[in-house]
């Protein structure tokens, strides 16, 4: 090693970032000290402390980049300072200087919006971070177009948003289920109304194509509802389409799922897929596959639409305000009571295959349906004059969520017992059938509001402003598990 000559100094490069700073957010330094020398600046030979704030809260990933770098160059006087009052900057650099794209774009560019400020990132989040009306959005796709333009050397142009598909015109089309008209009825109430809904039937009876055209019917969400959920896929892993922002997400776990990928966990708590399907559909297939303490975690989300994860040093909230479609076998061989006569399952095994499914969780989804094996005929040729199509479905279940939204609620499934009380009177006739119900049945008081408020959607389908006696009947019918005895097929 050789030792400098008389009268030349030391190059000292001695960085420091504080602020809980994960592994990721150490490297920063090197980052950063890489794309300066690489863009031809200047990087300072003193000691450089970087201070994350607040102190207390860890920082993950590449996203303080660009706000290091930019730190630097003011400081060093290499680059104006004065503009940088009124921006944010995020986005990872690499070596050379290019800027690369970062998670969690969207509600960046929203709380920056809500700031009234400008941001500044990533050319490849433009399009996410677009989204977000009335946001001053610059894209930079190099270290160096940002410094010219804090300089006033060329400005960075604002970003225009992202072609948007208003339908969900790619989804499975409902005319390419033949027959199952009755399961079919029941999935256009439960969008209608964004009811949870239990399909139960033999293997390859069609339960998971019927569920994988909940979308297809469902309508485009509102731009307060989208932009929440693609905030939420923002911060997560999964590719983000800012095309489709607008329609409802569509999640399906596999049975084999932990409590935390569902829900949403880990050391630093992330959304679950619960969240993920936020103002969409999360489907489970073969529900009592799941592990039974998974499936126990969703019945506080069901009722409340918030999942709160609580750690030794935070806490955090994410909304979970999802339509749970879920699919079942009637018994662990999964042909009871089919035509074939092939179940040879025991009442007390069939008892203890359902019984992985609580009755407090089954009490939350308010409609439980059969789905049959349809005859070959049926299944070649369904209807003669056609199978009706998702766009002819979801004109109805759009016609019958605006005559809720004219009461002031969001949805049937949502009301509160005030609003039941208020939009759900029935005559006495009706009265009578529910208290039938009720004492045949041995129904909850949840399962009462719960029928109450499936044979109000059912009327908003028909256009009725009253529930009439056959709305009642009809949503009695949807509740198919409350009508027989463990380990007994349903009649």
């Amino acid at each position: 090693m050789t030792s400098p000559r008389i009268g030349q100094r030391k190059t000292i490069h001695n960085s420091a970032i504080v602020g809980l700073p994960e592994t990721a957010v150490k490297e920063s330094k090197d980052r950063v000290r890489g794309a300066l020398l690489n863009c031809r600046f200047e990087f300072p030979a003193q000691r450089i402390t970087v201070n994350m704030a607040p102190a207390d809260i860890p920082k993950e990933g590449g996203r303080f980049d660009l706000a290091i770098a930019l730190g630097i160059l003011a400081a060093s006087g290499q680059i104006k300072s004065e503009p940088l009052k009124r921006m944010e900057c995020v986005g990872e650099l690499s070596l050379g200087g290019e800027l690369r794209a970062i998670g969690g774009a969207l509600p960046v560019a929203i709380e920056t919006r809500n700031a009234g400020r400008r941001l500044i990132l990533p050319q490849a989040n433009a399009a996410e971070a677009a989204l977000v009306g009335d946001a001053d959005i610059l894209p930079a796709g190099h270290l160096l177009e940002v410094c010219a333009h804090l300089n006033g050397q060329r400005q960075l142009e604002l970003a225009a948003p992202a072609p948007v598909s208003p339908s969900p015109t790619d989804s499975p089309d409902l005319a390419d289920v033949h027959g199952h008209y009755h399961a079919k009825r029941a999935l256009e109430i439960a969008a209608a109304g964004r009811h949870n809904l239990l399909m139960i039937g033999p293997p390859g009876t069609g339960k998971s194509m019927l569920a994988a055209r909940m979308a297809g019917i469902l309508p485009p969400l509102e731009e307060r509802e989208a932009l929440e959920s693609a905030a939420i896929a923002s911060v997560s892993d999964i590719p983000f389409d800012p095309a489709g922002w607008t329609r409802p997400p569509f999640r399906a776990p596999h049975h084999t799922a932990s409590a935390a990928a569902l829900v949403g966990g880990g050391s630093n708590p992330r959304p679950g897929e619960i969240s993920l399907a936020h103002n969409g559909v999360l489907f489970l297939d073969e529900l009592p596959e799941f592990d039974r303490k998974v499936l126990e975690v969703l019945r506080e989300p069901l009722e409340t639409g918030m999942i709160t994860i609580s750690r030794a040093a935070r806490q955090a909230d994410f909304p979970a305000r999802v339509q749970l479609i879920a699919a079942m076998n009637p018994c662990p061989c999964g042909y009871l009571g089919d035509a074939s006569g092939r179940c040879r399952c025991t009442p007390d095994q069939v008892q203890r295959y359902r019984s992985r499914i609580s009755g407090p969780l089954l009490d939350r989804i308010d409609m439980h349906i059969e789905v049959p094996r349809v005859s070959h005929e049926l299944l070649r040729d369904g209807r003669p004059e056609g199978e009706e199509t998702s766009a002819t479905v979801r004109e109805r279940v759009v016609a019958a969520r605006r005559q809720a939204a004219s009461r002031g609620h969001a949805g049937n499934a949502v009301m509160t017992p005030q609003q039941i009380k208020r939009h759900c009177r029935v005559d006495p006739a009706g009265q009578q059938l529910l208290e039938r119900a009720l004492t045949q049945f041995g129904l909850s008081h949840r399962a009462y509001h719960r029928i109450l408020k499936i044979a109000r959607t059912i009327a908003d389908l028909a256009g009725s402003q009253d529930i009439q006696l056959p709305h009642l009947s009809e949503a009695i019918s949807y509740r198919r598990l409350d009508r027989a005895a463990p380990g007994q097929p349903n009649t």
